[in-house]
């Protein structure tokens, strides 16, 4: 079940920390003050590399019982769990890695949370206070090389300051559009002493819609012919997801998510018409550019949903435009809005369904044909007898059709995530781990993230096999933690997406995209995780059993067809 929105902390208005009911603090390191911070701010897992950089905050974390430490085998995995358990709890995920290579390492997670808007705290160790300036072993400036991808940087160089910095570090990450916060660390600075007191979190409340705007926003939705709503953006609880389905229902309106973010309406729903993606439909493509009245909701309008901004005039669109986003910066951005709220999703959704719907909507068949393009577009549909090795379309229905709506599926980037989204049916908020900006190597580290976060629940992750390779390692993470779940490697030994653009471009001249892999299943094996080799269609379901059959870590590897790029595209 997805978690509330989270609570927040803040500085009183005098600027200075909000103190205990005493002014009169224990003497401890600020390393103990910052795991101090991190229990009293929620935190309950921290996902590391170890550096010497950061010893004393490793030694407060084996006394601190009640956060568990996941480490990583690659500081670029150990962000990406991170930010995957951003996504899935919406408070902060927290990584920590050591000074220079670590945080070159894990800047790869600061630029998806970045652009995935997901809350994110880095902790880096730093070189000695005293050292700073003489390029000395490791060192970097933390401020010119995430300066342009973080909501902010600093550097807690005062003991004393350490429970009011932390306070503002998560307050960053959470405040408006989520994002990555780095916070970097001198090593002597965490082994100096602090009486300085805990800061406490502090709820913030979002504030409300006005009247006007909400009477403005159904006043020109009654005027529609051809409405469409495109849903999106980070943190939408399970009460902000129930208000978007009895908001659509009631106005029998049709509902478009934006790029990897499928998991916010139910793919079943009625009103669903489908996936703003790299692999959109043409009737998507063309019902969003038909489309009279758009009405933006918790979402920027990048461009993977614009069609590399050609479905929208920029910078002022054709269509009525209505765009409701969190944070103001947002809010005409690239397209002028006739109408910009600055809400979340949730405060902007109880305000509509407070607001008289339609009885006889004039766009009742635009909503019905919308939705049965979209049953079309991803209708099961036979094995392809073109197709050698494993049809994937195929297995994607299988896992559509077996795996409860409570499963977490994630995937990083590559041509096979296009048969995922297509095929495969989100069904509950926060389901879906993947990440907007593109990167590969995402899926198994966020699947990691997942299967530690909800045990309970199945998760798969999809994976492209340059896309796995990126952090195969990490299946030994899953294993030595406990983290129950399946991999499926699609092997068609390229890079696909890149292949694909070559041969476009530059037809007959492959250059640098083929990919010799090891044996993937021996691979899992030996990390000790169950793993097997499937060569055709018909074979996989039931080797899919096997892995759920097996607990605990699996993998499967599927032999796939290099010359079929896309679901209808095959390569000569």
């Amino acid at each position: 079940m997805a978690a509330p929105l989270p609570t927040l902390a803040v500085y009183s208005h005098n600027r200075q920390p909000i103190m205990s009911d005493s002014t009169k603090f224990p003497s401890r390191t600020a390393g103990r003050a910052l795991v101090a911070a991190l229990r009293t701010h929620g935190v309950e897992r921290v996902f590391c590399v170890p550096g010497e950089s950061y010893l004393e905050v490793l030694d407060a974390l084996y006394d601190e019982k009640s956060i568990e430490l996941i480490v990583a085998k690659h500081e670029g995995a150990a962000a990406n769990m991170a930010e995957a358990d951003g996504k899935l709890t919406g408070r902060p995920g927290i990584c920590m890695v050591t000074r220079g290579p670590g945080a070159t390492h894990a800047s790869i997670g600061v630029h998806i949370a970045q652009q995935d808007s997901t809350p994110m705290i880095l902790f880096v160790g730093q070189i000695a206070r005293g050292h700073k300036g003489r390029d000395a072993f490791q060192e970097v400036d933390y401020q010119q090389m995430f300066g342009g991808m973080a909501k902010l940087v600093m550097e807690i160089d005062d003991p004393e300051r350490m429970p009011e910095l932390m306070a503002k570090a998560f307050n960053a990450a959470m405040a408006a559009r989520p994002g990555p916060v780095i916070v970097s660390l001198p090593e002597d600075m965490l082994t100096e002493q602090t009486t300085a007191p805990d800061c406490a979190p502090i709820a913030v409340q979002a504030p409300a819609v006005s009247e006007t705007a909400t009477a403005a926003i159904a006043e020109t939705l009654r005027a529609a012919q051809r409405p469409l709503v495109i849903v999106g953006g980070s943190n939408w609880s399970d009460e902000a997801c129930a208000d978007l389905r009895s908001f659509v229902k009631a106005w029998n309106l049709p509902v478009a998510c934006s790029f990897r973010r499928q998991d916010v309406l139910d793919n079943t729903n009625p009103h669903y018409v489908g996936h703003l993606s790299l692999g959109m439909s043409p009737a998507l493509r063309q019902m969003v550019s038909e489309a009279d009245v758009i009405l933006v909701i918790g979402t920027r309008l990048g461009d993977i949903a614009t069609d590399a901004y050609t479905l929208l005039n920029v910078p002022k669109p054709k269509q009525r435009l209505i765009h409701c986003h969190r944070d103001a910066r947002e809010l005409g951005r690239v397209y002028q809005p006739e109408i910009a709220v600055q809400a979340d999703a949730s405060t902007l959704l109880q305000a509509l369904n407070g607001a008289e719907a339609p009885k006889a909507p004039a766009w009742s068949d635009w909503t019905a044909q919308g939705r049965a393009a979209f049953a079309a577009y991803t209708a099961p549909r036979p094995v392809n007898p073109a197709i050698h090795g494993v049809d994937l379309t195929q297995a994607m229905l299988h896992l559509a059709e077996t795996l409860p709506a409570n499963a977490i599926v994630t995937n990083g980037a590559g041509n096979y995530s296009v048969w995922l989204h297509r095929f495969y049916r989100y069904r509950a908020p926060r389901t879906e781990l993947a990440t907007t900006c593109g990167s590969m190597g995402y899926g198994l580290p966020a699947a990691i993230a997942a299967a530690l976060r909800h045990k309970d629940r199945p998760v798969v992750c999809v994976a492209g096999d340059g896309c796995f390779m990126m952090y195969a390692q990490e299946l030994a993470t899953a294993v030595e933690y406990g983290a129950p779940l399946i991999v499926l490697v699609a092997n068609n030994g390229m890079y696909g997406t890149i292949r694909m653009h070559q041969e476009r471009d530059y037809p007959g001249r492959v250059s640098g995209t083929r990919l010799q892999g090891p044996d993937y299943a021996a691979l899992a094996r030996a990390c000790g995780a169950h793993g097997e080799r499937v060569t055709s269609t018909q074979d996989f379901p039931a080797a899919f059993a096997r892995a759920q059959a097996a607990g605990g870590v699996a993998l499967i590897e599927l032999v796939t067809d290099p010359l079929q790029i896309t679901p209808d595209k095959r390569m000569a």
